[in-house]
């Protein structure tokens, strides 16, 4: 019989192989076995997930913790990580996510991409940003954690400039990848402080060394956790690390769906989650990801409000998702922010899958204000987008985001590390959501149409999208009425040290829901039934300069350019012939110098060469006697 222990390293391993295959013998594969290899691989993993999940939940392992130690990877003066897998029911739910939502997208893939004429190259890509992402979730210790973490790095700037030939892709590519360096250079020097103190990188033995070595507040702790934080606001894109995200959007939409739904822009969250004993002794540091978890969702939020590009919207709504997520972990809602990361799969891949859908059928045109009249051309696709908006507004009871975005902002109010500010950043956020969610709704499928679609997708693309439209609306009952999803995660988590859970969950729920349902019917009011109003808003010379500054994500990437790029791009122009060149120059000179000597002994003259050899055996014979 098959144990659990059997599915782990299939997981990683599956799309790995199918990366390798991919890029070998791609080029030479009809587009069918290109799409089978690459969707067949991560779903094997799925179903690899879906078992080692299955068997977890019915008969859970000693310490509620699985290990699979595959070899020692590293053996040195006592530094000897291993290639092993942890399972523990953190993992289990970030891989069930992950399979599941990746699988679907690989899927829609081999429709999307089927003309492009790099379909193996995208296949393979997409197959080693999977098998990275499994790493980085089912790892043992940090070393393999930031292996998998590289990983997903290097596949964000291989997918996002999928499309080289376009120069603006490539700048896209690498400023994703130039970006997140910053965090993970953070990350990396978090390790070797965490090792050099604490003497591990195997997290459970980290996490138990700190809490026993470490005092809360400690300088120490407060470094290491500041340090993953870094990490952290680089691969999840918040403040003020975020400006890579948005431009993105360059790549293929299945690749905005995988990286941005569901896996690379989660890493983060994970990151976090997983070493939260860290932030618990850094009580500074984890005041510090609740105010900037909320600071960014309500930023991003006020960007995606004023947006064209359809994908862009939903860009800075991952941004500001994600900002829901840290304000969540840093009020120690632990549970609540894994939750959220769930429901946020699933109806954020649904958005991308449905503008994708969207895009191909009018041709490749991005510009909401272009579109206009979808929900009769394409029914399926205004059906299924809908739905998603609706649970990323969070409509009351009936969707998924709003059973996971309730129980962050009741966490929020009653957490001791919470309050009525947060929850208040919280609360706006959701009307903030509600309005740029349904602003693009209507924009896209109602009012004139102005752009004919050019023909339905077909079943790969409709399939995945319909499964996620029911996973939108189904996947908040997991916690409702039995809080089986809070309560599988608790032994994985301390519990939310609580100021206030006596009373109020109710009402803050009712005043949440109106909030959500009035952020729709001003969308109605502003975008559909007056836009006149929008109109004259967004013209007069406040709402224009207002409008311009969200528009350009506050300026953020013109404040860069002009405080670092700028400043480093002169230095190095005056500073091109430094003292250190000189070191370099001066090996050339003398190289040079030694070969024009040298060239005098070349005079093509055999007497000379003879009279040199007899000299040289003569030394040499003399050196050997006298010694």
């Amino acid at each position: 019989m098959i144990a659990m222990n059997d599915m782990l390293w299939i997981m990683p391993a599956a799309p790995f192989a199918g990366f390798l295959v991919l890029a070998l013998a791609g080029s030479r594969l009809p587009r069918k076995w290109i799409a089978a290899v690459g969707a067949g691989s991560v779903g094997l993993s799925m179903f690899a997930a879906l078992f080692a999940g299955c068997s977890f939940m019915s008969a859970p392992p000693g310490m509620h913790a699985y290990v699979q130690v595959l070899r020692t990877w590293i053996d040195v003066a006592g530094f000897s990580p291993k290639i092993a897998f942890y399972l523990d029911p953190l993992s289990v739910i970030m891989v069930l996510v992950m399979t599941v939502v990746g699988f679907l997208i690989h899927l829609y893939s081999a429709g999307f991409m089927r003309d492009d004429e790099g379909y193996a190259r995208f296949f393979a890509y997409m197959n080693l940003f999977v098998g990275s992402m499994l790493t980085l979730v089912l790892a043992e210790d940090l070393l393999l954690l930031y292996l998998g973490w590289e990983g997903v790095g290097l596949c964000s700037y291989l997918l996002i400039g999928f499309w080289y030939k376009d120069e603006v892709n490539g700048y896209a590519a690498r400023k994703a990848f130039v970006v997140t360096r910053v965090g993970d250079t953070a990350f990396a020097i978090g390790l070797f402080l965490l090792y050099s103190n604490l003497g591990t990188l195997q997290i459970q033995e980290l996490m138990y060394r700190a809490g026993q070595q470490w005092a809360p507040g400690s300088v120490l702790a407060v470094a290491a956790a500041a340090l993953l934080l870094g990490g952290a606001v680089g691969k999840s894109a918040q403040l003020p690390l975020q400006t890579w995200l948005p431009d993105a959007m360059a790549g293929p939409t299945p690749v905005s769906a995988l990286i941005h739904a569901a896996t690379m822009v989660t890493a983060g969250v994970y990151l976090i989650a997983r070493t939260h004993v860290l932030f618990t002794l850094a009580p500074a540091v984890q005041a510090a990801v609740a105010v900037i978890g909320a600071a960014t969702l309500l930023l991003a939020g006020f960007s995606a409000l004023v947006q064209s590009d359809l994908k862009r919207v939903l860009a800075y709504s991952t941004i500001s998702q994600i900002g829901y997520m840290f304000l969540a972990l840093g009020v120690g809602a632990w549970s609540a922010a894994i939750f959220h990361f769930m429901t946020h799969a699933f109806f954020k891949a649904l958005l991308f899958l449905g503008a994708g859908m969207v895009i191909i059928s009018l041709h490749e045109e991005h510009n909401m204000f272009k579109m206009g009249g979808l929900r009769t051309q394409l029914p399926l696709v205004y059906r299924t987008f809908v739905i998603g908006a609706l649970s990323l507004s969070a409509l009351p009871l009936l969707t998924a985001g709003f059973y996971s975005k309730d129980l962050i902002l009741w966490e929020v109010w009653s957490s001791k590390s919470g309050g009525p500010l947060l929850w208040a950043a919280g609360l706006a956020g959701a009307l903030l959501t509600s309005l740029y969610s349904f602003r693009m709704v209507f924009i896209t499928f109602f009012g004139e149409a102005k752009t004919k679609a050019g023909g339905k997708p077909g079943m790969s693309m409709s399939v995945p999208v319909v499964i996620l439209a029911v996973l939108s609306v189904a996947g908040g009952f997991v916690e409702v009425p039995v809080h089986f999803f809070t309560g599988f995660l608790a032994p994985a988590f301390p519990p939310v040290q609580s100021a206030n859970k006596a009373a109020g969950e109710i009402i803050l729920q009712i005043i949440a829901g109106i909030v959500s349902v009035s952020g729709i019917v001003l969308a109605w009011f502003l975008f559909l039934r007056s836009p006149h109003y929008d109109k004259t808003l967004s013209q007069s010379g406040f709402g224009s300069l207002v409008h311009r500054l969200w528009f350009a994500g506050w300026g953020f990437d013109r404040l860069y350019d002009v405080l670092i790029i700028k400043p480093f791009l002169w230095a190095a122009k005056v500073n091109r012939d430094d003292f250190i060149d000189l070191i370099y120059l001066g090996v050339v000179w003398t190289s040079a110098g030694i070969n024009r000597f040298l060239t005098f002994t070349q005079s093509g003259k055999v007497r000379w060469y003879v009279t040199g050899v007899a000299i040289g055996a003569i030394v040499i014979l003399g050196i050997v006697v006298l010694l």
